[in-house]
Parts: C-alpha cells; sequence; structure tokens
C-alpha cells in the first residue's frame, strides 16, 4: 500500500492548509444540503491535499456536514484493485465522537463532485477521526449489476414479493467485513439494535452477529414502522436494514451514499456480502450519537418502510424502492402449567428470509421469547411443541421437553433444538428452503422435569416367538423418589432361537442407533429428505425399546432398512463402494415406548434368550 503523499512539515504548506481548512469550513457553512445527482470523482485526480465534504446524521434526520482532508489514495488496500482513500475528519461534532459505528457509508464530495463513501475505521482506539473512503466507481459497480431487481416491475408494499431461488444463492466467494489487508484497517461497524431483548440474549448470540461485521445492541433505539417519516431519503441520510420486526425487532443501520428515482446505495463495505439478498429497508431516525473511544455508535430508531435491500456486495448495500421483502411469520405461545397461576404470554415478529442471517436471528428471537417473560424461572421446564412450515418440502414437527441442567436455563436447550432443524434446512445444498411459518408453543413448568434412567430389566428370562413381555424402566426424577415404568412388547413370530438383546434408552441414545455415522453414507439429502429425517428424531420425554435382532440392516443418509432377506442385501452390496450405503449385523426393531413426564437420559441393554 502506497499512498501519494506531500510534504506539508514547511511552514508555508502548514499555512496553506490551514487557509483551505477555513476556506472549507466557510463553503461547509453556505451547504444546508449534499449535492443531488452529483458527478462522480475521477479516481485518477485523488492526491494528498484536497479537501471536500462528508454528510451524515449526528442527530434526528437531517445530515449533516464534515471537513473532509484527504491524506492520499491506498492502492489494492481492500483487495485487488480495490483501492481505498485515506481521510482525516474536520469539525466539532466528528473530532468529539470520532468514527462511529452508523457512519459507514456517509458521501464524500470534492468540488461538488461524489469522491465516495467513508467505510473504514483506521486504528482501535485512534486520537483522530481518520478513516477510509471508498470509492464512488467500486460502489456503482453495485448498482449496474447485471441481473439486478428491476424497480419498474417491483412488487408495491404490501404485497408477498418472493425472490428466486438464484437470486438467494449464497456468494461462497465472499470476503466477510474487515477481512482487508492489514488489522489496522476494518469496515466501520453496522450498529445492530436489538429492541425487546435482554442482554443476556445478546451475551449468548451476539457473537455471531459480531463476526459477521455488525455490532449488537441492546435497547439503544426503537421500531416505529408506522410512523412516517416525511423527510426524502437523500445522500447523507440514516438507512436501515430490518433483520426482525413485531413484538421483538433487529435492525443494521448505516448511512446513504447515492440516490436515484429507483434505487439506493448505503454502507462503502458489505454487511454479509452474501450476494443477493432480499431485507426490508426503512428511514431511520438518530436519537443521538455516542461517543466512546472504544465503542461509539449511533442510536437509531427505524421508521416506515420504503423498500427492500437487493444486493449485499464488497463494495456497497443497494436497496430498491417500492419493493417488498419476504419475511417468515414466526408465533410463540406460553401457556403456563394448569393451576400454577403464571400468566400466559404470546409474541409474534417476523424474521427475514435468509441463509446467512436466518438461524443467527431465529436463534436470539426465540430465547428471548422463550426465557424473558413472567413464567420464566432458574428451575424450571418447558414442554415444547410447533412446527416448521415448508411449503412443498414439507413441515418439520417439534415436540420435546426441555429442564434447566447444571445452570443452563431450559429457554437455551429448547432454543438448541430449534435452531439445530432450521441449519439443517438452510445448509441444505440442493435447494433452497422456502420456509412459510414458524409456530411454537410452550407449556411452562415452574420446576426441573428431568430423570435418569437408573435401571431396566424383564419380566422374563425366556421367552417364545409372538410371547408378549413387559419391560420394566425405573426412573429417578431430579430431586424425587424413583418410580417404575411398564412397557408391554410383543415379540415377533419370525425371531429364531437364542439369544436377544434389548435396548432400553432415551430418544437421543436410539436415534444415534438408527442414524447413519458420519463414516456412512455421503449423499446429501434434498429438502424434502431432511425433513423426513428431522420428524424421525425421537422425543425425549419418552422411554423407548428396541430389538437388536439378528438380520442385515442397511443404514443409508436417508434411512434405516430393516430385517433385509440375503438376497436383497447382496443385490444392494454393490453400492457398497460409493459409501451410498452400510450393513450392520443386526437389525434394531422399534416394539415399544411410554412416556417420562420428563426429560429422560440414559439407557441400557438387556438380553433374553428366545426358545
Amino acid at each position: 500500500m502506497n499512498p501519494t503523499l506531500v510534504d506539508v512539515k514547511s511552514p508555508q504548506k502548514a499555512t496553506a492548509l490551514s487557509l483551505l481548512m477555513l476556506l472549507s469550513s466557510a463553503a461547509l457553512a453556505q451547504n444546508a444540503a449534499p449535492p443531488q445527482n452529483a458527478e462522480p470523482f475521477p479516481l485518477g485526480e485523488v492526491r494528498r491535499g484536497l479537501h471536500g465534504v462528508a454528510w451524515t446524521v449526528f442527530e434526528g434526520t437531517q445530515p449533516e456536514p464534515m471537513d473532509v482532508e484527504i491524506l492520499g489514495r491506498l492502492k489494492d488496500a481492500i483487495g485487488p484493485g480495490q483501492d481505498m482513500i485515506l481521510a482525516r475528519l474536520h469539525g466539532t461534532k466528528p473530532e468529539f465522537t470520532g468514527v462511529v459505528a452508523g457512519m459507514s457509508g456517509s458521501p464524500v464530495y470534492v468540488d461538488g463532485k461524489l469522491l465516495g463513501a467513508l467505510s473504514y475505521r483506521i486504528g482501535q482506539f485512534s486520537k483522530e477521526p481518520i478513516c477510509g473512503i471508498t470509492p464512488i466507481g467500486s460502489m456503482l459497480q453495485v448498482r449496474d449489476l447485471p441481473g439486478a431487481v428491476d424497480p419498474s416491475v417491483a412488487v408495491p408494499l404490501g404485497t408477498h414479493a418472493v425472490a428466486s431461488d438464484t437470486d438467494l444463492q449464497q456468494n461462497n466467494l465472499a470476503l466477510q467485513p474487515g477481512d482487508v489487508a492489514s488489522p489496522e484497517i476494518r469496515a466501520i461497524d453496522t450498529p445492530l439494535v436489538f429492541n425487546g431483548f435482554s442482554a443476556d440474549a445478546l451475551q449468548r448470540y451476539g457473537g455471531g452477529f459480531r463476526s459477521m461485521g455488525m455490532e449488537p445492541v441492546s435497547g439503544i433505539g426503537s421500531a416505529a414502522p408506522e410512523t412516517a417519516q416525511p423527510e426524502a431519503i437523500v445522500p447523507g441520510s440514516a438507512v436501515s436494514a430490518v433483520l426482525a420486526r413485531g413484538d421483538l425487532n433487529v435492525a443494521a443501520t448505516c448511512t446513504v451514499t447515492y440516490v436515484d428515482a429507483k434505487q439506493l446505495l448505503a454502507c462503502g463495505h458489505p454487511i454479509t456480502q452474501y450476494g443477493a439478498i432480499s431485507i426490508p429497508m426503512t428511514k431511520a431516525e438518530v436519537l443521538a450519537t455516542l461517543p466512546s473511544p472504544m465503542n461509539a455508535f449511533k442510536i437509531v430508531n427505524t421508521t416506515e418502510t420504503v423498500g427492500s435491500f437487493t444486493q449485499d456486495r464488497a463494495n456497497a448495500v443497494a436497496g430498491t424502492f417500492g419493493l417488498a421483502a419476504r419475511m417468515i411469520p414466526v408465533s410463540v405461545e406460553i401457556t403456563p402449567e394448569p393451576g400454577s397461576g403464571l400468566p400466559a404470554q404470546s409474541v409474534h415478529f417476523e424474521v427475514l428470509d435468509n441463509r446467512q442471517l436466518t438461524p443467527q436471528v431465529m436463534l436470539a428471537s426465540i430465547f428471548q421469547s422463550l426465557s424473558t417473560n413472567n413464567t420464566a424461572a432458574n428451575q424450571m421446564s418447558l414442554r415444547l411443541t410447533g412446527e416448521i412450515a415448508l411449503g412443498d418440502a414439507g413441515t418439520i414437527h417439534l415436540a420435546d421437553t426441555f429442564a434447566a441442567a447444571d445452570g443452563a436455563p431450559a429457554a437455551a436447550a429448547a432454543t438448541q433444538y430449534v435452531a439445530q432443524r432450521f441449519l439443517a434446512v438452510y445448509g441444505n445444498d440442493l435447494a433452497q428452503p422456502h420456509v412459510d411459518s414458524v409456530k411454537i408453543t410452550a407449556v411452562a413448568v415452574p420446576r426441573r422435569e428431568s430423570a435418569q434412567l437408573e435401571t431396566a430389566r424383564l419380566s422374563t428370562n425366556e421367552a417364545h416367538p409372538g410371547d408378549t413381555i413387559m419391560v420394566e424402566a425405573t426412573l429417578r426424577p431430579f430431586q424425587s423418589a424413583p418410580r417404575t415404568i411398564r412397557i408391554p412388547v410383543v415379540l415377533p413370530a419370525t425371531l429364531q432361537d437364542g439369544p436377544l438383546r434389548i435396548f432400553v434408552s432415551d430418544g437421543a441414545s436410539l436415534d444415534r442407533l438408527l442414524t447413519p455415522g458420519p463414516q456412512s453414507a455421503t449423499r446429501n439429502l434434498g429438502l424434502a429428505d431432511t425433513v423426513a429425517q428431522l420428524n424421525r428424531a425421537h422425543s425425549n420425554n419418552r422411554v423407548y425399546v428396541t430389538l437388536l435382532d439378528h438380520q442385515t440392516q442397511a443404514v443409508t443418509s436417508a434411512a434405516s432398512l430393516p430385517s433385509l432377506p440375503p438376497s436383497v442385501a447382496n443385490v444392494m452390496q454393490s453400492l457398497r463402494g460409493t459409501r451410498e450405503i452400510t450393513f450392520t449385523s443386526e437389525t434394531a426393531a422399534e416394539a415399544g415406548s411410554a412416556t417420562a413426564d420428563a426429560e429422560v437420559t440414559g439407557s441400557e441393554v438387556l438380553t433374553i434368550r428366545i426358545r
């Protein structure tokens, strides 16, 4: 990186620089608004000593000017062919606040021409507001991308616009914000305001957002989508990308660089660099700009929706006016156990539909819905049911019990359970998921409903094929006396003489027995098969009995094929070389189960002789 620099150490040049700054300050006083429809400033004419004006909102909705001193041009600072312009900000406000999160995208003008956007922070605890500018030519490439959404056919706000599967494919070559040559040069953080979330939720799940260049902030700002904001969006305005809205709100805010009648460009760097996206775009009001040498940011209220962000690329985020983003409706109903006297609660919100962001937003939102309410307590349990509707791919059914354990609340375990299903869906390599809705119902129980499988035994040591035997399982509930449940099992008439193993277990242990290991089948599943596999998972609040018969079983990535006749097994052996199938010497056949009214852990293997 070799910026073009000039010597300013001489008194004459220092005096000239001071005079130029004074003239620039006078020009700032005359400018009431940022220039509209400004032509680009040629990158080849950038040199040290130029002065310009940057615009950003420090408070309210009106952009304010700042003096910008150009220090030089850094060749390939962001990447090959990706130059950055180094600059220093002057003025009472920027010198007090420094470079703050939410300032990225602030347009910079030199001689009335648009130079680019403030976008990069230089140094971690810099005593001066020195920053990097993304050249406007690099940003306009995002505006002019082939295949971009044509605003002339944009679906009006209020209707259901759905981006195509191709538009939403992930850009696997994407760099994350801040992935530049030097750790001292990083993208200005995008403040991600969580409204309705607790500090606990952000502490648990904020790291995933930070890794994508967004700084989670709890409660510092709010959402008012019904509030009309009459001020037009102009270069320098604050604009927000809404990741969740409703009873819970999540929004990322940066500054507009370029506006025309159809679309805008903002940020000057990526939010996630996902590529084609579909995220609601709203106006925003800056309540205050919080100065801090460690983490300065804008406190923002999001207001009316004006369109959709459609591109998230290396040099800019692009939005289209009048286009509605597709959102996933989510409802979480929390009902107390009858007789507990606890209040019921309903939480309704919408989450964006995006492979990279949706699982992370869903994780924090569901935890918040389940944990921060007057039914929540440290030693409690949640009996969770619900569904994730995936249109033509089917519906994922939710049903499990979660109890607090080792200091972890029940809400954290329930959230992880739901998140695993979202990750399985959004991580599918064969198809783009289309989630229609998420519905969750949780019965809150004011005690810890967990139990350990202590022992298991059979009603007899010998039996004949076709007999009915009884399996007795002794459970030890948390801080309670042991209790025994009985499960009748009908032995198949096809059993052969000899010992037969019987597996008594919780649901997770049975799933591990029936699910192929990582060394077995490697073929990816489609969405419908993924949904079917998830629905085969066994609930954790039941005790299961499984017969381990001496017959060949085939295991594929989609399912287990029990009790294969030798002739069929021989035909399927040819698939073994491609690792599409594996064989076991025993067939695991479910024979019965019983509810445990608690989250069960543990397993035991019993043996009976068949005569």
